[in-house]
């Protein structure tokens, strides 16, 4: 047996695996979409193509695209704001200070949600108290940023971990020179450190622009989707048109065209991440 056929066979079982995991619900939900499935009239025939011609006419699913796009795009971005100031700190810091740092991202999304939810409550709570006239969650224009700010409260010490690793992958050599031929350490920073970090900041964007383009369970629990679908992405309406409306079909579809959006955002930002600075 060859080094190549024996790495095959023993790498063949997390293949299996994985194609049982990841890909054969993928493949159900794409045979699943070409039918018009609605379980509560008893409706099940092939309707080929349909459900995605209806998809493309459906000013619903458009905007929950853009409140998705939107959503990423601020709150990703937000996050990279924070996450590189942070990074720095954790940097100079000790291991109390990442360890506090790390407690938000800790915190499952769920619970995290709720909680803030409590803070934004319009009768009891704590950030309506100090800013009584904002309408954090029944705002349409108001919502979803209160949504943006939850993921960011979230999800910025996991950037700035993504981050801190970079920092420390540079050569501390590099930094020791240009100190030395008298660069001033905002320089320092900016000229050299900021550079070398591009791999850790595109890193850091893949994988949060994926996990923030199919945001759910943080949105569902504030609103659901709401008020007036302000909030609504696409996987919110993928599950009230699979679970609410039972509508398997055209549900399907909808997680089809979320899956081949994450995809195409990923390949996208792969690309980027594979050129040379």
């Amino acid at each position: 047996m060859t080094a190549r056929s024996q790495a095959a066979a023993l790498a063949a079982p997390a293949v299996a695996i994985l194609g049982g995991v990841a890909v054969a619900p993928v493949l159900a939900a794409a045979w699943l979409s070409l039918h018009r499935s609605i379980l509560v009239f008893h409706e099940q025939r092939f309707a080929g193509l349909d459900n995605y011609r209806f998809l493309v006419a459906d000013g619903r699913f458009w905007s929950a695209l853009g409140t998705t796009a939107y959503f990423t795009a601020v709150a990703v971005a937000a996050e990279l704001v924070l996450g590189l100031p942070v990074a720095v700190l954790l940097q100079r810091g000790g291991g109390l200070l990442r360890a506090a740092v790390l407690l938000p991202w800790a915190v499952p999304t769920a619970v995290s949600a709720r909680m803030w939810a409590w803070l934004f409550n319009a009768d009891y709570g704590l950030l309506h108290r100090i800013l009584p006239a904002v309408d954090w969650l029944g705002s349409p224009r108001i919502a979803l940023h209160a949504a943006i700010l939850v993921d960011v409260w979230k999800t910025t010490p996991f950037v700035a971990l993504l981050l801190l690793a970079g920092l420390q992958a540079i050569p501390e050599e590099v930094l020791q020179a240009a100190r030395v031929d008298g660069a001033r350490p905002a320089r320092v920073f900016f000229s050299i450190a900021l550079p070398l970090l591009r791999p850790a900041i595109l890193l850091a964007l893949l994988f949060r622009s994926l996990d923030a383009f199919r945001v759910f369970d943080a949105i569902y629990v504030l609103t659901e989707g709401g008020p007036a679908n302000a909030t609504e992405t696409l996987s919110i309406y993928a599950y009230k048109t699979l679970m609410r409306s039972g509508d398997f079909g055209y549900g399907s579809a909808l997680s089809v065209a979320t899956f081949a959006c994450v995809v195409a955002l990923g390949l996208v930002w792969l690309r980027v991440l594979g050129r040379r600075p």
